[in-house]
């Protein structure tokens, strides 16, 4: 039985008051604390980008620069840019760190992933249909996802993924599986879509793989390799951060039902039970965007996501007080229970969970109040 159809109305109304209190003192505490840590990070990261593309242009200290690069381009995209572009930094009113003026080192356009990702992931998030982000249209991450013979290259096709994640999340409007597979869309229609995706996307690559190789001289072979290394770190890891915190076995996903009425505290709950965290000390933390705290993220995607670690305790009260799980573990058995899932949903024969409407047919859906913003 799926842990959401075990509350009863007034479990989710208390559920929804709690963690908004949470909420609103976390919003009433920003300040400098905030602004400098912010400002900080981005000055570290401006600092390892710079060493990274120094020191690949010299033999001795190439591997060096290709670390330092790596760890540049990680900061950049998850506790930089995803955290920024959410509007965690908004209040600040600094144009620099402000989700309508910034941009970040990856293939994907910032209005392409806010739309796709601050909208359709977080208001959506693990709803079957409605958050493309289940599978990304390749992988069937779901029990109730229909198989079909592709599902079969689950895993390979979950390599792929990690090795070109940040292409793959800057052609994900295109919903390329219409075209490929379902004959939903005509080549026309995707020719166009691709337009302004291209545009980002070669502007990237050039950078990369001819304006800094260029840079190099003689040795822009091994610049060009070194940028293909910390883009391949990149992309791998924070694909597997990102796996790690929405698809272990654990992890809920839901029919379109539950968006029926839904309210403040049902959008709670289905973040809760739609998320996994992984433990970890600072570094690990930082390195991941904070998405270490996933759970947190999903409750709360628009507050400082540094601001996750301390209120983390309190989020899993919550869910102690109301029965719910706090899914959390070591990053290796994350990652364990992503890839079994994975393996699992390659094959046509499972064993199909019980959904939510034939376990409660009386419960949490037919709530009377109007849904919430998220």
């Amino acid at each position: 039985m799926s842990n959401y159809s075990k509350l009863t109305k007034q479990d989710f109304e208390a559920i929804g008051a709690e963690l908004d209190a949470i909420r609103e003192r976390v919003l009433a505490d920003l300040g400098e604390r905030d602004a400098n840590y912010i400002h900080g990070l981005i000055k570290r990261q401006r600092q390892l980008e710079l060493a990274g593309r120094v020191m690949m242009m010299l033999p001795p200290t190439w591997l060096g620069g290709v670390a330092a690069l790596s760890s540049s381009k990680i900061l950049d995209n998850m506790e930089i840019g995803h955290n920024v572009m959410h509007g965690q930094y908004d209040w600040m009113g600094d144009p620099a760190v402000h989700s309508k003026h910034f941009d970040w080192d990856t293939a994907n356009s910032a209005e392409q992933w806010k739309r796709t990702h601050n909208y359709e992931h977080h208001t959506f998030t693990n709803v079957l249909g409605r958050d493309h982000d289940v599978g990304y249209g390749l992988l069937r991450m779901s029990e109730e996802q229909p198989w079909e013979p592709r599902f079969l290259f689950n895993i390979p096709l979950a390599v792929i993924l990690h090795t070109f994640f940040q292409h793959f999340v800057a052609i994900q409007n295109l919903k390329l599986e219409d075209y490929l597979v379902y004959k939903t869309k005509t080549r026309a229609e995707l020719a166009e879509e691709f337009k302004p995706m291209w545009k980002k996307m070669r502007k990237q690559l050039a950078k990369d793989y001819a304006v800094f190789p260029a840079l190099a001289g003689p040795l822009a072979p091994m610049v060009f390799v070194g940028n293909v290394a910390s883009n391949l770190a990149r992309n791998v890891w924070a694909c597997a951060v990102i796996f790690n915190g929405h698809f272990p076995e654990q992890v809920e996903q839901f029919d379109e039902a539950v968006l029926e009425n839904e309210t403040r505290g049902h959008w709670y709950v289905r973040q809760l039970l739609g998320s996994a965290n992984f433990e970890g000390g600072k570094l690990m933390h930082v390195m991941s965007g904070n998405l270490s705290f996933q759970i947190e993220h999903h409750l709360f995607p628009d507050l400082p996501a540094h601001r996750y670690q301390e209120i983390a305790p309190e989020v899993r009260a919550i869910c102690e007080k109301h029965g719910l799980p706090y899914n959390t573990g070591p990053f290796w058995k994350q990652t364990l229970s992503t890839w079994k899932r994975i393996a699992r949903l390659s094959l046509p024969r499972f064993r199909k969970r019980k959904s939510v409407d034939a376990e409660a047919p009386s419960g949490p859906l037919q709530a009377e109040a109007p849904a919430l913003a998220a």
